[in-house]
């Protein structure tokens, strides 16, 4: 797997932060698969993942790649569904609901047989893979996945090992919580990005009369605790305005970070180039 040492605090035109050497981004084409095919662990929740973050990346990585799920109990997961049919989010619903076709691709993925057979976090912590996914999502079933500490001891693990992975949005945080052998945050001493706090606090502003604390896990931000787990506040990147979703056509719009053998991402919006930036560790 190739290394990526180089460091920088600048942001590429391409969205990449250079917090590592990256390059540009490519729109996805099947014959950019290079490399040996890898094995990856994607850790869900029991229930309320973000459909976007663990779809988009599914149907971008399986073109080359094996991916396997884990949940709590080895039972397939439950998207957050109301990210797909839009309840409750009234006259946002258009701003804030996935893209048509992460409809199809969740459909996809949830057939597949990985998906329906899937391991128990602690099956998966006893197991070898090359790679490790940790998905994002808000809503209050996320919590126990943010909290597993069978989780946070795999991901101290897969990092020690210098291993590739990746965390999109409150998959970070789950990331902060987990502690190296030096008991500090594995994210310590690296850059990173995740849900901003502006984009947390807006969504929780739009929405709470309706749907109350929907939008906010914990009372403190994404951002807050990520942030406090760094080495120095200006190793967490925010990136562009986060104002439109990026595409498979268009990556533009989308923004990840690349420290190293890690990865990470800040919303559903950045999903493409997030997938794209991965799949360059494993190539």
């Amino acid at each position: 797997m190739a290394a990526i040492a180089a460091r920088s605090s600048g942001i590429s035109p391409s969205g990449v932060a250079k917090a590592s050497l990256s390059g540009n981004a490519r729109p996805f084409t099947a014959t950019r698969w290079v490399g040996p095919s890898s094995t990856m662990r994607r850790i869900l929740p029991r229930i309320d993942f973000d459909p976007s973050e663990a779809s988009i990346p599914w149907k971008i990585l399986t073109a080359k790649h094996r991916i396997v799920f884990a949940t709590p109990d080895g039972q397939p997961a439950q998207h957050d569904v109301r990210m797909i049919e839009g309840q409750g989010l009234g006259i946002w619903k258009k701003l804030l609901v996935a893209t048509p076709e992460v409809g199809v691709y969740l459909q996809q993925m949830q057939a597949c047989a990985e998906y329906q057979k899937p391991l128990t976090y602690e099956e998966a912590q006893q197991s070898s893979f090359d790679a490790l996914l940790l998905v994002g999502g808000h809503a209050p079933g996320m919590k126990e996945y943010l909290e597993s500490t069978v989780l946070q001891r795999l991901v101290a693990s897969h990092d020690a090992a210098r291993k590739p992975w990746g965390a999109v949005c409150h998959g970070v945080v789950l990331a902060a919580r987990a502690k190296n052998a030096e008991g500090r945050s594995v994210l310590y001493g690296k850059k990173t990005t995740a849900l901003l706090k502006s984009q947390e606090l807006a969504a929780y502003t739009l929405t709470r009369r309706t749907l109350g604390n929907y939008y906010r896990t914990y009372p403190t931000t994404v951002e807050d605790e990520v942030r406090a787990a760094l080495a120095q506040p200006s190793d967490f990147l925010h990136g562009p305005l986060p104002l439109r979703r990026d595409t498979l056509q268009n990556q533009s719009a989308g923004f990840v970070v690349k420290d190293g053998h890690y990865v990470s991402a800040r919303w559903p919006g950045d999903a493409h180039r997030f997938a794209l930036a991965f799949q360059e560790l494993l190539s």
